[in-house]
C-alpha cells in the first residue's frame, strides 16, 4: 500500500502511535486490575469476561441501563461501584477486541463520587441518567483529551479541547459518567475499524476472522461485551447501523439536525453536502429512546443553531387502531442480493409481524439505489481527499487497504469544481423528491384530498448484504448509504443468528450484477456461523420517535 512522505519538522506515525498506545495502556492499568485471559481464546469470546471478572461486576455489568438507573438513583447501588465495575469490564473487553482509545477513570470515578454525594445530601438524582456509564466514540471531544479522527497527525499536533462537546455535556449534566472512548478507523471512512494509530477492532463473535464493523467499530464491540450500556456513535454512511448489527447489538441513526455535534472532530462546517450525524448506540432499545429524549429535552437549538427546535414526541402505537400498521419490506437493493442468513432472518421477520392483528406487510422495491451510490459517493470527498491526504502525510502513515477503496478506487471521487458540485447537489435534491414521490405510491390516492393516504409507516430491509464482514471487505455501503442519502432516520436491531445447518450458500449462476456476484463469493456458512444478523427500520424525515415506537411494539409482540 502507498506510503506518504512525512512533512518535515512532524513525528513519524509508528511513533505516534507508540504514545497514543502508551497512553490508552496506561489508562487500563489506572483502573487498578490485573485480567489474564486463557491462554488459548475461542472464536467466540463474548462471554470470556465473565470467567474473568469478579460475581459482582458480572451482576452489575449485566443489569439493563434503566435497571442500574434505578438502583442508583434509589441508592441500592453506588455510582461509583457501577462505574468501577464498567472500568473493569472494558478493561476485558479492549483485552480481547483492542476496541478502546483509552478509559477514563480520574474523570469517571470523581464524577461518581459527586453523584453519590449529591445523592446522600438531596435524596434526589441529579438527572434522568443519574450515574449510567457511557462511553464515546473518539472523535467527539473530551476536554483535555487527544483527538485523532482516525489518524496518526491529529493525536500529536491538534489543539486538544478545553471542554467537552455540547452532547457530552448535555449527557453529563443529566448524569452521566463518561468512562471509555472508543475507536474508529483510518479516514473514518470504513465501514471496519482499523488505523495505523490502534489497530484492527475485532468482533467479540469472532475475535480474530471478523471485523465489528464501522466505523463506530470500537463503540460495536464494547457494547457487546458489555463495557458500556449506552455509547455515542456518528453515521455517515452506516457507521452506526452497521457495527450494531455486526455485534448483535441496538444503533440509531436519527435524522439530521436533532443531536447536536458542537466539540467534534469531523466534517468542517459548510462542507457537508451528506451530513454526518451523531446518535446512540445500545444494548436495548429502551435506552437509546432514553438517550433521544434527554438530548433533545436539552433544547440545544439555543446553542447549536442547525439543530431543528423540534421536541421529542410521545408515539404510541395502539394495536386496536382502526388502520393497520403498514410495513414494507426491502427484500434486496436490485444490485447485491443479501447473504443466505440475512434473506432467511429478514423473511422470518416478516412472517412473524405480519401475523399480528393490525400490521400489515407490503413489499417495498428499492428505488434507484445504484443512482443513489453516484450522488452519495459523489458527494462524501468534495475536495477530492485532498484534505484527508494532506493529513496522512504530516506523519506520513500508510493508506489503508479501506481508506483507499474508498478515496482512490471510487470513481465518484474527484475534486469538484463549484459547477460539478452545484450539479450533484441538485441530484441529491431530485432523488429526494422522487423517493417521497415512490414511498406515497406505497399508499392509495384520494381524489377528494388530492393526497396519498396510508402509505407504508416504515420499512424493514437489510443493513448489508451479509453479516460482520471478513478484514477489509465491507465494501458494498448501499444498503445504509441510501438513508444518509435521504436523511431518513434508520434503526438497526438484532433479529437472529447465522445457522450454519440452514444457511448454506447455493451454486447461483444469475446475478444482479458483477457486485452482487462479488459479495455472493465473501460468503461462507462456517465462517460465519452464529454472528449475529441485523435488520433496520427506516422512516421518514423526523420520523424518529415512530421508528422506535413501531419497533417496540413489534418487540412486544413477536
Amino acid at each position: 500500500m502507498p506510503v506518504l512522505k512525512k512533512t518535515k519538522g512532524s513525528k513519524s506515525w509508528q511513533k505516534i502511535a507508540d504514545e497514543a498506545q502508551a497512553l490508552r495502556d496506561q489508562s487500563l492499568v489506572d483502573v487498578g486490575i490485573t485480567i489474564s485471559l486463557p491462554p488459548r481464546l475461542p472464536t467466540n469470546v463474548i462471554n470470556i469476561p465473565e470467567k474473568v471478572l469478579s460475581e459482582k461486576n458480572i451482576r452489575i455489568t449485566s443489569l439493563s441501563p434503566q435497571a442500574l438507573i434505578d438502583l442508583i438513583s434509589s441508592g441500592k447501588l453506588s455510582a461509583r461501584e457501577v462505574v468501577q465495575a464498567f472500568l473493569e469490564r472494558a478493561v476485558a473487553a479492549q483485552k480481547l477486541t483492542n476496541c478502546l482509545t483509552e478509559l477514563l477513570p480520574q474523570r469517571a470515578i470523581s464524577r461518581a463520587a459527586e453523584l453519590d454525594n449529591h445523592l446522600s445530601r438531596c435524596s434526589i438524582p441529579i438527572g434522568p441518567l443519574h450515574g449510567l456509564p457511557i462511553s464515546i466514540k473518539s472523535h467527539i471531544g473530551i476536554a483535555g483529551r487527544p483527538l485523532t479522527y482516525g489518524y496518526c497527525a491529529p493525536f500529536h499536533s491538534r489543539t486538544r479541547p478545553v471542554s467537552d462537546s455540547l452532547v457530552v455535556q448535555i449527557l453529563t449534566r443529566a448524569g452521566a459518567v463518561v468512562h471509555a472512548r472508543t475507536t474508529e478507523p483510518q479516514s473514518m471512512m470504513q465501514l471496519e475499524c482499523a488505523s495505523n494509530i490502534y489497530g484492527i477492532t475485532t468482533n467479540p463473535y469472532s475475535h480474530v476472522a471478523l471485523s465489528s464493523g464501522g466505523s463506530s467499530g470500537g463503540e460495536g464491540a464494547l457494547l457487546a461485551l458489555r463495557g458500556s450500556v449506552l455509547g455515542v456513535g456518528s453515521d455517515v454512511g452506516g457507521s452506526i447501523r452497521v457495527p450494531a448489527a455486526a455485534c448483535g447489538i441496538y444503533g440509531l441513526k436519527p435524522t439530521a439536525f436533532r443531536v447536536p455535534t458542537t466539540g467534534w472532530s469531523s466534517t468542517p462546517p459548510g462542507a457537508d453536502p451528506i451530513v454526518t450525524v451523531l446518535g446512540p448506540m445500545g444494548v436495548n432499545l429502551e435506552v437509546l429512546e432514553i438517550f433521544m429524549r434527554v438530548v433533545v429535552a436539552a433544547e440545544s437549538w439555543n446553542i447549536e443553531p442547525a439543530i431543528i427546535p423540534l421536541p421529542w414526541k410521545t408515539v404510541h402505537i395502539d394495536p386496536t387502531r382502526e388502520k393497520p400498521l403498514r410495513l414494507g419490506i426491502i427484500w434486496h437493493d436490485g444490485i447485491v442480493q443479501p447473504h443466505p442468513p440475512v434473506q432467511r432472518v429478514l423473511r422470518e421477520f416478516a412472517e412473524k409481524v405480519s401475523g399480528l392483528p393490525q400490521v400489515e406487510v407490503v413489499n417495498f422495491p428499492a428505488y434507484k439505489h445504484d443512482e443513489a451510490w453516484a450522488i452519495v459517493s459523489s458527494l462524501y470527498f468534495t475536495d477530492g481527499g485532498d484534505a484527508d491526504i494532506a493529513i496522512m502525510a504530516e506523519s506520513g502513515e500508510p493508506w489503508l487497504p479501506l481508506t483507499e477503496w474508498i478515496m482512490k478506487e471510487n470513481p465518484g471521487v474527484k475534486k469538484l469544481s463549484r459547477g460539478e458540485l452545484e450539479y450533484w447537489l441538485e441530484e441529491r435534491e431530485e432523488f429526494r423528491l422522487e423517493y417521497s414521490h415512490h414511498w406515497n405510491k406505497t399508499g392509495r390516492w384520494n381524489d377528494v384530498s388530492r393526497l396519498w393516504e396510508h402509505t407504508v409507516d416504515a420499512i424493514i430491509c437489510p443493513v448489508a448484504p451479509g453479516v460482520a464482514t471478513q478484514h477489509n471487505t465491507a465494501k458494498y455501503w448501499t444498503y445504509t448509504a441510501v438513508w444518509n442519502l435521504l436523511d431518513y432516520p434508520a434503526l438497526t436491531f438484532p433479529a437472529g443468528r447465522v445457522e450454519k445447518e440452514i444457511d448454506i450458500k447455493d451454486n447461483r449462476k444469475r446475478f444482479l450484477s458483477g457486485l452482487d456476484e462479488e459479495n455472493w463469493q465473501l460468503y461462507n456458512h462456517e465462517t460465519f456461523h452464529g454472528m449475529s444478523v441485523g435488520l433496520q427500520i427506516v422512516g421518514r424525515r423526523f420520523e424518529d420517535e415512530k421508528i422506535i415506537a413501531i419497533l417496540k411494539f413489534l418487540e412486544k409482540y413477536i
